[in-house]
């Protein structure tokens, strides 16, 4: 910035940063539930995350206890399967992924200069479903409801026939649940990496941490609507008899593996990227030089995400997929380790440029190195088909799954919690405690996991809960089992300091790694004073004076303007300022409607209907009551944010924060339904006569005549977007709602003249859970709908506050668009078909 001129030059005014710190201020006492602050919930979020990762631990214990010698009963079958079960399910779903998220929602907005992310409520609401749904999840443990059928859940092990209780309900519900907690996050990530970085931060100079944090936005948007799908269909035959995995009927076990790894295997990537991006943001502070090759890396992270989507029948080679297809997603599997490499050996190089002393987050660092390399290794040998023949299904999966996710997760989140711990309180973790519980963690994994490799290639299969003398095992399994106490003290070690560590006295956090990126400017509940403009990819090395002028409130927005909590919106390329955006203060509401929300589905679950539904009810009271309290007409039409820079008070339609997170969310509900539409032409493909002799398909008349009132509501909606007057809205509103339930009643109406039965084949099943998921689509509709009149008539609804109607439009067409598509895939499948 040197002999540039400031946004704000100018002395500022007395009691501006009083004014700034009151609008930000974190309630105390019982109140601290209402918070929605990135830090603080970004601090619960990883809190829980890591309360999830010892429990799992526990679990994990448990089950080496079990294995440690032959014949052992310490456990029960039975039991073995639930903690076997809990085991991985914890780890990937309640660990692993929001770990990596909440490590975003604490660092990115510091990160980026923002104050806050755009949907603060939304982070709050994600935060307390995933806490609540998940320790409630938990706890099936402790009174027998725990699921048992492993954390893929394959049928038919989990259908009725094999799993008729009410554990395998519990993984359903509650882990599909647990998912649109993660999208949630993923919407509020991606929205905020791209519209509200500092001024100056193109996408050339935004760090690669949050270009990896970008990227696995919209991986989790394409791959979690897959699992989604997949826990819907299971539990609609498990609840009403839809025989959509149950082969004697029509359907198949094998979809619900494309299903699930469809997501499962992007969650790998998912996983890993996070923690890439930390290694990429910690080495070159540790090294004191900038990192090589950093666009390389960057586009190493694209293609990372890209080919992770190739790979999902990389499970499946044992499933007779074909060689052609097993072909492919072999030398895929292969493919995605040269993007991989280019990121190692980008750290490497950047470590041999600079100078690393051995603190803690480089010890971990380097462990991540050694065993993520290993684990990559073990990948590649296992992408081989006829290596992957003869290990599927044992101990060796067992070890290179823990040696790529501990390896390449794990520890770069050690070693990101010693490097980031100092901006909560100022104060570092112990260099010299450190040392011991690297040396635990990274000895105890490799002598726990390193065995299992020969354990594996010895026969041992997976998912047994014991086995005999005579097979040899005993040895290297007796290894494995002291190896995961010596690991699992490491952690206990970790736990110790980090407490100890937090309960020291408040200090100055300054920037004790002499790092380069945002998150080390001095910042309060606020963030920084100002919202720094940039000018480099290394701001606090290129720009040495910007931490002084940032505190002093030399740059963007250094008060409040409309005494509310606000900072900068800005494009997407280029990082040029468009609007100021109001946010959205403390509330009850997020914990109100998370609360429900949690209760509705676990409450289903066990049939505690009414009590179920009274949960429901408040979900919806918490979610209107949110919704009502934004999109309020702003206070001031402009807003001086710098000497020279007067921004608009918000924005309207594609210009809004607002209508891209809408846009967001229907890609997410577009991959649930053409998750269902695959399931139909699956289940299609499999008949030998399409459709099958007991079904029979509407006729013609009834879809064409759906299609033409479904474009006639989105007409009459467009007609409404223009007619923002309250008496003009509501009768185009009303009219578009009459023709989009007239729509779904010929759809529901000509199938039941078909004479469709879902419980009678998959083929059936299929075609109702794609009209029930239509039918859903319509009554969020009606609630909607009701919704934007009941804003129009209170006076809510302006020209200058229109995005409850700018979204629910957007929401409606493709509503109709999804309707229009579905009564054609119906059709035409059979058609061409036949």
């Amino acid at each position: 910035m040197s002999g540039t001129a400031l946004p704000n030059s100018l002395p500022r005014p007395p009691g501006e940063r009083e004014r700034l710190a009151a609008a930000w201020k974190t309630p105390a006492g019982w109140r601290y539930p209402t918070t929605v602050n990135n830090t603080n919930i970004g601090l619960l979020y990883i809190g829980t995350s890591l309360l999830f990762f010892l429990l799992a631990g526990i679990l994990g214990l448990l089950m080496r206890m079990q294995l440690a010698v032959p014949d052992n009963t310490f456990l029960s079958a039975s039991t073995y399967n639930q903690v076997f079960t809990m085991h991985g399910t914890v780890m990937m779903f309640l660990f692993a992924i929001p770990v990596v998220e909440a490590i975003a929602v604490y660092l990115l907005p510091n990160m980026l200069g923002a104050r806050d992310l755009p949907f603060p409520r939304l982070s709050a609401y994600a935060f307390w479903a995933y806490a609540i749904g998940g320790l409630a999840f938990f706890c099936t443990l402790f009174v027998g409801l725990a699921p048992d059928g492993g954390w893929f859940m394959y049928p038919p092990l989990t259908g009725k026939a094999y799993s008729p209780g009410l554990n395998a309900d519990f993984w359903l519900l509650g882990i599909g649940f647990i998912e649109i907690s993660a999208i949630a996050g993923a919407i509020e990530l991606i929205v905020g990496i791209l519209f509200t970085r500092a001024p100056g931060m193109t996408l050339g100079r935004m760090p690669v941490y949050a270009w990896a944090m970008l990227v696995v936005g919209v991986m989790i948007v394409f791959a979690f609507p897959a699992i989604i799908a997949g826990t819907a269909l299971l539990e609609l035959e498990r609840a009403y008899d839809w025989p959509i995995f149950i082969a004697e009927r029509g359907g198949d076990p094998i979809l619900w593996q494309h299903l699930f790894w469809f997501f499962g295997h992007p969650e790998v990537y998912i996983i890993f990227l996070p923690a890439a991006g930390m290694v990429s943001t910690m080495i070159p502070a540790l090294a004191g030089v900038p990192l090589v090759g950093r666009r390389a890396i960057v586009v190493a992270l694209v293609a990372v995400g890209f080919f992770s989507f190739a790979l999902w029948a990389h499970h499946m080679f044992t499933a007779g997929l074909g060689v052609l297809k097993m072909s492919f997603v072999s030398a895929a599997s292969m493919a995605v380790a040269v993007p991989t490499a280019i990121q190692v050996f980008a750290w490497i190089a950047t470590m041999w440029r600079g100078r690393v002393a051995m603190s803690a987050p480089a010890l971990f660092l380097l462990g991540f190195l050694f065993i993520f390399v290993l684990g990559g290794l073990t990948g590649v040998m296992v992408a081989v088909l006829p290596f992957d023949w003869q290990v599927h299904d044992t101990y060796f999966i067992v070890a290179h799954l823990h040696y790529v996710l501990i390896g390449g997760m794990l520890f770069p989140v050690f070693a990101a919690l010693y490097y980031w711990i100092p901006l909560i309180n100022g104060n570092r973790l112990s260099e010299r405690l450190a040392r011991w519980v690297f040396g635990l963690m990274f000895g105890g994994f490799n002598v726990a996991f390193f065995p299992m490799h020969i354990t594996g290639l010895l026969g041992m299969p997976r998912r047994v809960y014991t086995y005999s003398g005579e097979m040899g095992w005993d040895g290297l399994n007796m290894v494995s089992t002291v190896g995961a106490f010596v690991f699992a003290s490491g952690v206990l070690l970790f736990l110790f300091d980090l407490a100890r560590t937090l309960r020291m006295a408040d200090r100055q956090v300054g920037n004790p790694w002499n790092a380069a990126t945002l998150e080390w400017l001095p910042s309060e509940d606020y963030g920084n004073r100002s919202i720094p403009r940039i000018s480099s990819g290394d701001p606090l090395w290129e720009q040495p004076t910007l931490a002084r002028e940032v505190e002093a409130g030399r740059h963007y927005l250094p008060g409040s303007v409309s005494g509310g909590r606000e900072t900068i919106a800005t494009s997407a390329l280029g990082a040029v300022p468009r609007y100021l955006m109001i946010l959205p203060g403390d509330s009850w509401w997020p914990l109100i409607a998370a609360a429900g929300t949690a209760g509705f589905f676990l409450l289903l679950t066990v049939k505690f209907t009414w009590t179920a539904w009274a949960c429901g009810i408040a979900a919806m009271v918490g979610i209107v009551a949110w919704l009502w309290q934004s999109d309020r007409p702003p206070p001031l039409a402009h807003a001086k944010v710098g000497d020279e820079l007067t921004l608009p008070v918000g924005a309207r339609g594609t210009a809004s924060h607002s209508w891209w997170a809408t846009l967001i969310m229907l890609v997410v509900d577009a991959t649930i339904f053409a998750s269902f539409v695959f399931a139909y032409i699956h289940i299609s493909m499999r008949l030998t006569v399409c459709p099958p002799p007991q079904a029979a398909l509407a006729a013609p008349v009834w879809p064409l005549l759906s299609s033409g009132l479904l474009v006639a509501s989105s007409a009459l909606v467009r007609l409404a977007s223009r007619a923002v007057e309250r008496r003009r809205l509501t009768p185009l509103v009303l009219a578009a709602l009459a023709c989009m339930l007239a729509a779904f009643a010929c759809d529901f109406h000509g199938q039941r003249l078909a004479g469709l039965e879902p419980t009678a084949q998959a083929w059936s099943a299929t075609v109702a859970t794609l009209l029930a998921y239509q039918g859903l689509h319509v009554i969020v509709l009606a609630m909607a709908a009701l919704y934007l009149c009941a804003r129009a008539w209170s006076g809510m609804l302006t020209g200058a506050s229109r995005a409850t109607l700018d979204n629910t439009a957007l929401m409606w067409h493709y509503t109709s668009l999804q309707g229009i598509v579905a009564a054609g895939a119906i059709h035409l499948v059979p058609w061409v078909m036949g």
